[in-house]
């Protein structure tokens, strides 16, 4: 009897293969596709994410901005506390040094001890008004001007008495001589409003502003004569701590209508009768002066007879007294620039021909 042959089945045939490949085809397939759902953004979604990274990136540079505006405040405020700082110590010293003064004054010396003691007195009033000073108000008086350009360089601002010396006469309406002429025979206010006047007070204002506080102060207008920009009283000084003096020579500047010629040789001779003295003298023109010893005594002035004018007036100056001179533009006046220029470097003051756009 031939033998039976027993078929042997595997669990890995074809079929089951196949079945198996198709599984995980499917669910490799399923897998792909939950996955793309998934990572595909929705449109509006990613607007909106892009919206919010720009408006953080927008926050962090203006936070960036305010930091370094911060920090430059801090400098100008730390800078400014240094100088009172240093006013005030040396303000302290001298302060001392007459206290000692007074002290070992024997009694023949007596007639000096009431100048002394208002000396003293001053210092004390000084010293008192600079530790009252907030630190980023070291002024008397702020001033800014257009785009807060405070920079000036090679101006010496100190000195016990500092003698403002403000032009006032008619060719400080204008630039060019058509203008002068036009504008003289106008109402105060048109004159009070002329855009060289009024770059002319700003100038002044300036210039208050930026007086050290331990100085004294006088602002005079000149043009055939000499005035006080504020009270009656030419032989006067104020000081800087002062505010409310300060503010009246500021008022006082607003009233004053530029008028007639220029006698700067009256200004000096002014000047040089002062008690006490100026030790530095600010002149604020826009030429050489047209009244004065030389000049004409009727018609027209050419430029030479007006240098000749300017080295008669200039010889009134006592020596030692730094004269620094800020000159406006005028048409015709080519002698004026130079003049001034020599008298700065005579005298160890300054001379500058500000920018149009300043201050």
């Amino acid at each position: 009897m031939a033998r039976r042959k027993i078929r042997q089945t595997s669990t890995f045939s074809l079929s089951f293969l196949d079945i198996m490949s198709c599984g995980l085809g499917a669910a490799v397939l399923i897998f792909l596709i939950l996955k793309h759902v998934v990572d595909t953004p929705v449109p509006n979604q990613v607007l909106t994410d892009q919206a919010e990274i720009n408006l953080l990136e927008e926050e962090i540079l203006e936070g960036e901005k305010s930091l370094v505006r911060i920090r430059n405040t801090i400098s100008d405020i730390s800078d400014e506390s240094v100088t009172a700082q240093g006013l005030a110590r040396k303000i302290e010293e001298e302060l001392e040094e007459l206290r000692s003064i007074i002290e070992e004054i024997s009694p023949e010396d007596m007639d000096d001890v009431p100048g002394l003691k208002a000396k003293l007195a001053k210092l004390e009033t000084q010293k008192r008004a600079l530790e009252n000073t907030v630190p980023a108000g070291s002024k008397a008086y702020e001033f800014t001007g257009d785009g807060e350009r405070q920079y000036l360089t090679g101006l010496r601002l100190g000195g016990d008495n500092v003698l403002l010396l403000i032009d006032s006469s008619a060719s400080m309406l204008d630039e060019k001589i058509v203008q002068v002429i036009r504008r003289r025979n106008m109402s105060d206010e048109i004159k009070r409003t002329s855009p060289k006047w009024l770059r002319a007070r700003a100038i002044s204002q300036w210039l208050v502003a930026n007086l050290p506080l331990s100085s004294d102060f006088q602002m005079l207008t000149f043009n055939d004569g000499v005035k006080p920009v504020y009270g009656s009283e030419i032989n006067q000084w104020y000081e800087v701590t002062d505010k409310l003096a300060v503010a009246s020579v500021v008022q006082g500047m607003n009233k004053v209508v530029p008028s007639n010629g220029t006698n700067l040789q009256n200004a000096f001779e002014v000047a040089m009768n002062m008690t006490p003295r100026p030790d530095n003298i600010f002149i604020l023109t826009d030429g050489l002066p047209t009244i004065g010893d030389g000049a004409p005594t009727s018609g027209s002035i050419s430029g030479t007879e007006r240098y000749k004018v300017f080295r008669n007036a200039v010889a009134k100056l006592a020596p030692g007294i730094p004269v620094n001179t800020m000159l406006l533009p005028l048409e015709g006046d080519n002698y004026a620039a130079g003049a001034y220029w020599g008298l700065a470097l005579r005298t160890r003051g300054s001379f500058l021909t500000p920018a149009r756009g300043w201050p």
